[in-house]
C-alpha cells in the first residue's frame, strides 16, 4: 500500500511540473503578441467615477480580467491580496455595465481599483489575445512581464518586487 502511495504521489508531482511548465509556455507564446511599450497610461477614470491617477515613480500592475471568465475568479483572490501591497489597477472586459460589475465585486468582496471596459477599448490598446492578461511595468513604467493567462500570488508578488528596483 506505502509503495502504490508513493508512485500516485510521483505521478501527481511530475503531472504538477508538466501542466506548470505547459502552462508557462503558453503564457510565453500569447504575450508575444501583447503590446509591450511602455505604459501610456496618466489616469483612468474609475468604476466609482473617480480618477485614478497612475503613480509616477512607482511599479505597477495592470490586470485584465472578466466577470464571466473561470480563470480570472480563480486569480481573483490573488489580485486582491497584492493589491494591499502594490499599485494594482484592473481593466473588466466586456462584462457589461458598471452595474453588473459592480455587483460581481460585491459579491465577493473585492476592493482592487477597477476601470470598466465594455466596448473593449483598453483591452485592444494592449493588443489583449485572452483573459486574464496581466502586466507588470517598472517605476519608469516600462514594461517588465507580461502574463496570459492563470499566475499565482507568489510569481506575481516576486515580479512586483523586482519591478521595485
Amino acid at each position: 500500500m506505502r509503495k502504490k502511495l508513493k508512485h500516485y504521489m510521483k505521478e501527481i508531482i511530475f503531472f504538477v511540473l508538466i501542466m506548470t511548465l505547459f502552462a508557462n509556455l503558453l503564457s510565453l507564446y500569447k504575450s508575444q503578441s501583447l503590446n509591450n511599450a511602455p505604459l501610456f497610461l496618466k489616469d483612468v477614470q474609475l468604476l466609482n467615477n473617480t480618477t485614478y491617477i497612475i503613480t509616477p515613480d512607482k511599479p505597477i500592475l495592470i490586470h485584465f480580467w472578466a466577470t464571466w471568465c473561470p480563470t480570472c475568479k480563480l486569480e481573483a483572490d490573488n489580485i486582491e491580496f497584492l493589491s494591499k501591497h502594490f499599485e494594482v489597477l484592473t481593466i473588466a472586459v466586456d462584462s457589461k455595465d458598471d452595474a453588473t460589475v459592480q455587483k460581481y465585486l460585491d459579491a465577493h468582496g473585492y476592493t482592487f481599483h477597477v476601470v470598466n471596459d465594455p466596448h473593449n477599448q483598453l483591452a485592444s490598446l494592449f493588443k489583449i489575445q485572452g483573459l486574464p492578461t496581466t502586466f507588470i511595468y517598472d517605476k519608469n513604467k516600462k514594461l517588465l512581464f507580461s502574463d496570459v493567462g492563470y499566475s499565482s500570488t507568489l510569481s506575481m508578488y516576486l515580479k512586483m518586487l523586482w519591478a521595485k528596483f
